[in-house]
């Protein structure tokens, strides 16, 4: 018996889904453009919200912002479920091998207990900033239009419900169970935490979604994260023999610089809108930004003491010129 094998190419009935055709042409789509563009909830709710009957459920007039396209708000990293799953699952495996190596060989107990202190005052309260971060941009995927601009945004939640669990962790290895309770404790009562913890209360009220994504995800993100891991982890607790510190809180730093690309791409979109637009944008992150500074000047102080208020002014120049590569005049 003789076999013959050859390539049969067939040809699909379909390149995609009707929607994804209006939108981009029949061509094929990827797999982004499958999980992510005009799956919006918008006809056929059956009901207004109880709690606001002026609205409907997925309501864009809920935002200051106005958009001809809501989807214009894309992830420059094409995040759906899988390629988000993926990425953070290979993190995870960094950050589990981090924990683990200075575990292993006693890094910990080998730092100054002066330097641990710091780590331990600065960084153990910050779970629980992170946990209002996780709130507020559930909030937003929840009120908020357009699924390329909440998908991420749901993503970015439990993101930050991952950097608590780090950073607990980091408190039971450093300080083991009281670290936590004296970090609870610091954030409740310290002086130096109450304006942080205001700044974070008083966003987790704030209704427009776009507003609340600026207050968050711009203005606190954009000046916490540069401040607290990169200035005081590796550039003071490192240097200072405090190394094992900046690698269990790797991920912090890795997931700031991807994230941002992010933020930055949703704001320069948004802003090139209209010059409404432009001007809302703005002032949001002036007033936001304005009291990210001053809230945060008291928790870098823990750790740098007098050069505070210098490494604060840079921070924010840095973050100043930030936002007007991205259209936005401050």
């Amino acid at each position: 018996m003789q076999i013959d094998l050859r390539t049969v190419s067939i040809q699909p009935q379909r390149n995609a889904f009707d929607h994804l055709v209006r939108r981009f042409g029949d061509k094929p789509a990827s797999r982004y453009q499958e999980a992510s563009y005009d799956i919006q909830a918008a006809e056929n709710l059956h009901y207004l919200p109880t709690w606001d009957p002026d609205q409907t459920l997925y309501d864009p007039t809920i935002s200051r912002i106005v958009m001809k396209d809501w989807y214009a708000l894309k992830d420059p990293r094409q995040f759906y479920y899988s390629t988000y799953t993926l990425t953070r699952a290979r993190q995870q495996d960094t950050a589990e091998a981090n924990f683990a190596f200075v575990e292993s060989r006693g890094l910990a107990a080998m730092m100054p207990e002066t330097l641990r202190d710091v780590a331990l005052k600065l960084l153990v309260p910050l779970r629980h900033a992170a946990w209002g971060a996780n709130q507020n941009n559930t909030f937003i995927c929840g009120y908020g239009y357009g699924v390329t601009f909440t998908q991420p945004c749901m993503y970015h939640a439990m993101d930050n419900l991952g950097v608590a669990q780090y950073l607990s962790r980091l408190g039971l290895l450093l300080g083991d169970v009281e670290a936590l309770d004296a970090g609870k404790e610091a954030w409740l009562n310290d002086p130096a935490w109450q304006p942080l913890r205001r700044y974070v209360e008083d966003s987790m009220v704030v209704r427009d979604p776009v507003e609340l994504f600026v207050a968050q995800n711009v203005a606190l993100d954009g000046l916490l994260y540069p401040l607290v891991y990169e200035r005081i982890v590796d550039d003071y607790l490192s240097v200072q023999g405090a190394s094992a510190v900046a690698m269990l809180t790797q991920f912090m730093s890795d997931w700031f610089d991807e994230t941002r690309k992010w933020v930055d791409a949703v704001l320069k979109v948004a802003a090139a809108e209209s010059e409404q637009n432009r001007d809302v944008l703005q002032g949001w992150i002036e007033a936001w930004s304005s009291r990210a500074t001053s809230a945060l000047v008291p928790v870098v102080e823990l750790a740098l003491g007098a050069g505070a208020d210098e490494a604060v002014a840079e921070q924010c120049a840095a973050f100043q010129a930030r936002i007007q590569k991205n259209g936005i005049p401050l």
